[in-house]
């Protein structure tokens, strides 16, 4: 695979339509495109034109657009052919192509290419990658802010405040035959602590809506026959759960994605959890209810109006009650003889129902929890990779901190350099080739 290699691919989805798009980069890609189509291109003019193949036989009249490098997405000469769309065509357009002097694009090449020569950094070629695979509004925005380049901008300044910072310690260094002067000791500590305050926001921001991107995790619990897949069902508008009078009757952990709002949720129907079953598949299930539990973003704990508090409640109450969660209480069957004690549940807000009400109330209130996850002016991190970078410079922050007041400047100048090498490696990190091969191998072919 050379850099000096034009390379073309579909850069639609698979399938029929009314567009397919077929996108050429590199060198020769104009001097191809004027080969299959007998004509002349004029830089970002559409034009429509006739597209034969390499035995002169009319293949398609695709409009066909050229955009001269630098001024393209990859910074290469590209040529994008809007065929009609259906498998057959683009395919034929693209063993055409390919004929006349391209080969077809690995995954992610044309992204790769736009990043090694400078048209975006790796912070705004993760956001194109996500924003492709992106189900809701929320995640669409904030992937929209860091393809514009918030996130870029705010790892640069971190990055040029780590550099005054080295460079004020190593000018003393090399010349000072005293310590530092105390009070650019102070301006030094002041300077650390708000960098590594803005970073411990950014990571704390981005762990609590790590789930937008794939759906926040709503898991429903409560004992056995307390109306748990009746919600579920409820919710998704059709009968995905059995429901049956008989406790236990789900036994496994049921996982289904809807939309609340702008929000796509997996909500998780558990097994009812209760302590003294004897049955092998059933205490399976349960186990795996109490995990859907952790791994949950939101929990609706449901009680059963019509039947007493017993030892099941109080279990779940537990569970409830030791979480750091968002938890929506539901007292359940509310149209039944009451005979559960409200009292247990006074630490929390009660949301009331029966099983033959549209739960309107859950639904606003979960919208409610998830649109305050997604309000929030702080950088998001969309990647375990930029996680991983913005820890490793809060870390190093923190112990150039501490090493300052001792006067071990060495030490200290180490872990600002530490820094600046982690939060760079959000936006252009140097490391080995292989690590951005594997990189973008994970994008789409014709991006």
């Amino acid at each position: 695979m050379k850099m000096s290699d034009t390379i073309v691919a579909i850069s639609t989805a698979n399938g029929s339509g009314a567009i397919s798009i077929v996108r050429m980069s590199g060198k020769n890609a104009i001097e191809i495109a004027q080969k299959v189509t007998k004509t002349t291109f004029i830089p970002r003019y559409a034009k429509l034109t006739k597209f034969y193949n390499l035995k002169n036989e009319l293949i398609d009249i695709p409009l066909v657009i050229y955009f001269k490098n630098p001024n393209s997405f990859t910074g290469e000469d590209i040529v994008e052919f809007h065929c009609h769309g259906g498998v057959a065509v683009s395919k034929l357009v693209l063993e055409t192509l390919i004929q006349a002097g391209a080969r077809l694009a690995e995954p992610g090449e044309f992204s790769k290419r736009a990043f090694l020569n400078g048209k975006i950094d790796m912070a705004q070629a993760e956001a194109i990658s996500k924003l492709i695979e992106s189900k809701s509004k929320e995640s669409v925005k904030i992937l929209s802010k860091q393809l514009r380049g918030d996130l870029s901008h705010f790892v640069e300044d971190i990055r040029n405040k780590l550099l005054e910072i080295m460079a004020y310690v190593e000018v003393n260094i090399d010349y000072a035959e005293e310590d530092l002067p105390q009070d650019l000791i102070e301006q030094i500590k002041e300077r650390l602590k708000n960098l590594s305050t803005l970073l411990e926001k950014s990571l704390k921001a981005s762990k609590k809506r790590e789930s937008m991107f794939n759906g926040y995790k709503v898991a429903i619990i409560g004992k056995p026959n307390v109306g748990k897949s009746s919600l579920l069902n409820n919710l998704l508008n059709y009968e995905r759960a059995i429901v049956s009078n008989i406790a236990g009757t789900t036994r496994d952990t049921i996982e289904e994605e809807i939309t609340i709002g702008t929000h796509i949720i997996r909500i998780v129907d558990t097994a009812g959890i209760r302590d003294n079953t004897k049955d092998e598949i059933e205490k399976i299930g349960i186990e795996k209810s109490k995990e859907a539990v952790r791994e949950a973003d939101i929990v609706i704990a449901m009680f059963d109006n019509s039947r007493e508090f017993d030892e099941e409640d109080e279990a779940i109450l537990n569970i409830i009650e030791n979480t750091d969660k968002d938890v929506l209480v539901v007292l359940n069957k509310i149209d039944l003889e009451s005979k559960f004690n409200n009292s247990k549940l006074n630490k929390f807000e009660i949301i009331k129902t029966s099983q033959k009400d549209e739960n309107y109330e859950i639904e606003k209130k979960l919208e409610s929890i998830l649109d305050n996850y997604s309000h929030t002016e702080d950088n998001i991190l969309i990647s375990q990779r930029q996680v991983k970078a913005v820890e490793d410079a809060y870390n190093a922050i923190n112990e150039a901190y501490e090493l300052i007041e001792t006067a071990e400047l060495e030490l200290f100048s180490y872990n600002i350099q530490e820094a600046i090498l982690s939060i760079s490696k959000i936006t252009k990190p140097y490391e080995h080739d292989e690590m951005l091969d594997k990189m973008f191998s994970s994008f789409c072919v014709g991006k």
